[in-house]
């Protein structure tokens, strides 16, 4: 949930105020807006650049304070722009409530993140200048999700909503936990940058140059609050206290309440975003149960968190031969925002677009996943380290390695620098984290915990479109476990850009905690030494595997510290658990047989 700059190159609108005029910016004001319950709101409005003219605007409110007059002024071009602080947060009044619930309909008075859009909105219809009475709600990340919320109960105003990267569900699948595991070097930097101070974005000051080192050398979780926190911090006490699937967890999750498309919805998603992939698709897949009117859409590209906005031909070393995010902005977002926002002719758009990449092309579908044109392929784990499409060529048997909590495998070649800088001063050295996704994945190879599968090179190209899943057959000799799966593009060692020569390209993966096997409300611990299945969602994507290349899978137990290492013996709470729970475990993954541990793939049809 980093924060994302709002790019306008495809927002028609934004909003105003009458307080606080800079001199130097004279087309930027502030203003306090009122809330139904008294609160104000510290809200900053930039006024259309045109002199004359009806205008719609759009609203942005978010956690990290107002976006630099210099970065917006001169920038709302036919439109108002407006952006918010939301409660607690800078100069906005009240108590700043991570993710605050939506309001039960038994609570009259309460408040929230769409009562508080509704009363801004509200507002800014009745007191811009001619403007249109026509707004949309837009934001990224944190931003995305107060949108989401905005559309719960909408202000008859808001005509369109865009939502990117918008959180769904921070235990199965977002920013805090993946599939009940803790997400440790996010969840630490993220609540240190929004609670550690009202008035300002915080950064930790670690003293150590790596993030391995720095987390390893922590020891338990249950640390953070004696050496750091002490208590101070309420959703990192929320973290410790809410170790399961609780209600806590569910009434943050924003898919149950999803229950029409109120209003236009557009879902923004980048199959590498490293924070909120899982949380458009989501809010995507929960609206277009009840898209009756055809009015909610999905755009997926290959970007981080947040990189549509600004040139986009290049993520990391991938190369995709145009600039997705000018093509976003010119033949998708824009003029989906002005058919909405100005009464636009026919919207010539299809429901979902996505692009694929390895084709590196742009497709158009009715829907995400396709529901035509498409067939399910199983990807076999075999012997000798091999993959196969045959279930025959695998006879049984199983791999297996040592999991050593005192050595987890590191998620990025290290060392690992923080998640979040000061952006507002000089870097020296970017941190990784925004492109972790699409680091060469070599930097694992001779580590005996890592277990990799790999296919002869493809003779013909090998179009993934929609769901992937693993279904993984494992043994612990442990109580608890944490199984990690990615499916990987491995480009040839004789490849045309010499940069890509061998390099290893995740294209989908997650974690899944092994005590939530049966139910995510009730953890249990694993028999030890028993093959059990489990299915994990390594959620979709859109990807070409192009003739030459080989498919590669890999299984490891732990990913750190991008997720907190798990004691792989059964504590109730991990948060609580002691230096010596922690011991190694020898894992075994099965194949073939009545344990043929594979890869679920959609893929077109290619007549």
């Amino acid at each position: 949930m980093k924060p994302i700059v709002l790019c306008c190159s495809f927002v028609a609108a934004l909003a105003i105020g009458i307080e606080a005029q800079s001199n130097n910016y004279p087309d930027i004001r502030e203003v306090m807006i009122r809330m139904r319950d008294g609160v104000r709101l510290q809200t900053m409005v930039v006024a259309p650049t045109e002199p004359e003219g009806l205008f719609p605007f759009t609203l942005d409110r978010g956690p990290y304070g107002l976006p630099p007059r210099q970065q917006v002024t001169g920038s709302a071009i036919g439109c108002y722009r407006v952006f918010q602080n939301i409660r607690g947060r800078f100069r906005s009044e009240g108590e700043f409530v991570m993710l605050r619930p939506p309001c039960r309909p038994n609570q009259p008075k309460c408040v929230d993140e769409t009562t508080d859009a509704w009363d801004t909105v509200d507002w800014l219809a009745k007191n811009l200048a001619n403007n249109t009475g026509r707004a949309a709600i837009t934001g990224g990340s944190y931003d995305g999700w107060t949108a989401v919320m905005a559309g719960l109960d909408p202000h008859p105003a808001v005509k369109a909503i865009i939502e990117e990267a918008s959180p769904a569900d921070m235990f199965l699948g977002d920013d805090f936990h993946h599939n009940g595991a803790f997400r440790l070097s996010y969840g630490f930097d993220y609540t240190v940058l929004v609670e550690m101070s009202r008035t300002a974005n915080s950064f930790f000051q670690f003293d150590r140059p790596d993030m391995y080192d720095w987390f390893l050398a922590l020891g338990t979780l249950a640390n953070v609050n004696e050496r750091y926190f002490h208590d101070r911090l309420p959703t990192w006490n929320n973290f410790t206290r809410h170790p399961n699937y609780d209600r806590y967890w569910k009434e943050q999750a924003v898919a149950p309440y999803l229950n029409a498309v109120k209003v236009p919805t557009l879902n923004i998603a980048g199959w590498w975003d490293p924070e909120d992939f899982y949380g458009p698709m989501t809010i995507y897949g929960a609206l277009e149960q009840h898209d009756t009117a055809h009015r909610n859409y999905l755009i997926a590209g290959p970007w981080n968190h947040g990189s549509w906005r600004g040139k986009a031909r290049h993520l990391g070393m991938i190369d995709f031969g145009s600039d997705t995010a000018q093509y976003y902005a010119r033949n998708l977002s824009g003029p989906w925002l002005n058919h909405w926002l100005r009464r636009g002719g026919e919207l010539f758009m299809a429901g979902a677009n996505v692009f694929e990449t390895g084709a590196n092309r742009w497709m158009r579908y009715d829907s995400w996943p396709p529901k035509e044109g498409t067939r399910v392929s199983r990807l076999y784990l075999a012997s000798r380290r091999r993959l196969s499409f045959d279930a025959s060529k695998s006879p049984a048997g199983y791999d297996e390695y040592v999991s050593d909590p005192a050595s987890p495998v590191p998620y990025l070649r290290r060392p690992i620098k923080p998640t979040f800088q000061d952006y507002t001063k000089p870097v020296i050295e970017p941190t990784a984290w925004p492109n972790w996704l699409v680091q060469d994945q070599r930097f694992l190879a001779g580590r005996p915990d890592v277990l990799s599968w790999t296919t002869e090179p493809l003779s013909t190209n090998l179009h993934v479109v929609g769901n992937v899943a693993a279904e993984l057959f494992a043994s612990t000799t442990g109580t608890d476990s944490d199984w990690v799966v990615k499916l990987i593009d491995a480009y040839p060692e004789d490849n045309s850009d010499t940069n890509m020569r061998g390099f290893e390209l995740i294209i989908a993966s997650d974690i899944f905690r092994a005590r939530f096997r049966n139910s995510f409300e009730h953890p249990e611990p694993v028999p030890s030494n028993k093959p059990l299945k489990y299915v994990i969602d390594l959620h979709s994507t859109a990807h070409c595997f192009r003739k030459g290349h080989r498919i590669v899978v890999q299984v490891q137990s732990s990913w750190f510290p991008l997720y907190d290492r798990n004691p792989q013996k059964w504590i109730p709470n991990i948060f609580e658990a002691r230096q010596t729970d922690y011991s190694k475990a020898t894992q075994r993954i099965y194949r073939g047989g009545n344990e043929p541990s594979s890869i679920i793939m959609q893929v077109l049809q290619v007549l």
